[in-house]
């Protein structure tokens, strides 16, 4: 019938519980537009602030078919981003909406 036995709801469950767990590290969301596009595209990302932000530069260059070796991020004031820190200290010192820039267009 349309009922669940106990040993198979457990096993259902047993993932959820197993992402909770996981789920328990802070997470910051930070929007990035591609600034050499006119349409001036965005993505907004959902990253763990621990997260090494030159992993979430590479994701976010990939994700708008850029090379990631020739892009740089500012935030929208215009200040370049150091990449050599979490994700989670960029948010704290710029904000969650930043700017993605291939390297052609900068400088």
């Amino acid at each position: 019938s349309g009922r669940f036995s106990a040993r198979s709801r457990l096993s259902l469950w047993a993932p959820v519980s197993k992402l909770s767990m996981s789920a328990d590290c802070a997470k910051v969301t930070i929007k990035i537009t591609l600034t050499s596009d006119p349409k001036l595209p965005f993505k907004v990302f959902k990253v763990p602030e621990t997260a090494p932000f030159t992993a979430l530069i590479k994701y976010a260059a990939e994700e708008f078919k850029q090379n990631a070796a020739t892009s740089a991020v500012i935030s929208n004031d215009g200040v370049g981003i150091n990449p050599a820190q979490t994700a989670g200290e960029v948010f704290l010192k710029y904000g969650g909406d930043l700017r993605l820039i291939p390297r052609d267009r900068v400088g």
